[in-house]
């Protein structure tokens, strides 16, 4: 083969080993030798071969579970709970030179603030304000994080897993609270209601044309049922008066 035919295509070859493409939601840290160089932003990029490597950095919002940890809380009841955790790179350089693996470093911290902040409450506070416990959580994880160059969006708990006997205890609780409330309500009906009939009782006192009249409608509501015998009571205005 031809010498400068062979010099070309050799260093075609080496143009073409460098060639890199850095997508829009990376970004790419530049290594020359092992030490950093610069950032390279998205787009058609070129390394020297052997002597430069790159590192890519995903800057979108990336979710890790975290999970089920065993916690004690602080009324002595034992519960496995899990979560999600949310976050995004802001400096790509800080997450890949000040910590070796982000994403597990997050994970660990995320799991001992959960185990921490969880267990300092009650369990009716971790079921009742779910929202408020991962507000917590994020604000102890975030505080680490900043060093990283990492920024924690959200921290959610997911599920909690009570004991069998707490659940049937909860349970319970929940149906004498529900029958509590159905006697007050009922309690309330029966007042207002003879509230009402005082009030009509006052009203049909009132005028003697009102009792009879609610005494016809009376009977013929019982007239509607055809099984029932009715005495109609004769009023005592229509017998002649003796003359003395």
């Amino acid at each position: 083969m031809n010498p400068p035919l062979l010099l070309t295509v050799l260093f075609f070859l080496f143009l073409l080993s460098g060639i890199r493409i850095v997508f829009e939601y990376k970004r790419a840290l530049k290594f020359r030798f092992g030490k950093y160089i610069k950032t390279l932003q998205p787009g058609f990029r070129w390394i020297i071969p052997i002597i430069e490597t790159i590192q890519k950095v995903d800057i979108r919002v990336i979710t890790i579970n975290v999970v089920s940890q065993e916690v004690m809380t602080e009324d002595n009841v034992p519960c496995s709970i899990d979560g999600v955790v949310f976050f995004k790179i802001v400096n790509p350089e800080m997450a890949v030179l000040e910590v070796e693996e982000y994403t597990f470093a997050i994970t660990q911290l995320s799991q001992a603030a959960l185990r921490d902040v969880c267990g300092k409450v009650e369990l009716d506070t971790i079921l009742s304000k779910r929202e408020e416990m991962g507000k917590n959580i994020k604000n102890i994880v975030e505080v680490e994080t900043k060093e990283w160059g990492v920024n924690i969006i959200d921290v959610k708990i997911k599920d909690i897993q009570l004991p069998e006997n707490m659940k049937r205890m909860m349970a319970n609780q929940a149906e004498a609270e529900r029958s509590r409330r159905a006697r007050i309500i009922l309690a309330l009906a029966e007042e207002q209601a003879a509230g009402k009939l005082l009030e009509a009782g006052k009203l049909i006192d009132q005028s003697p044309s009102a009792i009879k009249l609610r005494l016809y409608q009376t009977l013929s509501n019982i007239a509607a049922e055809k099984n029932s015998t009715i005495l109609f009571p004769f009023p005592e205005e229509v017998l002649p008066k003796n003359k003395q």
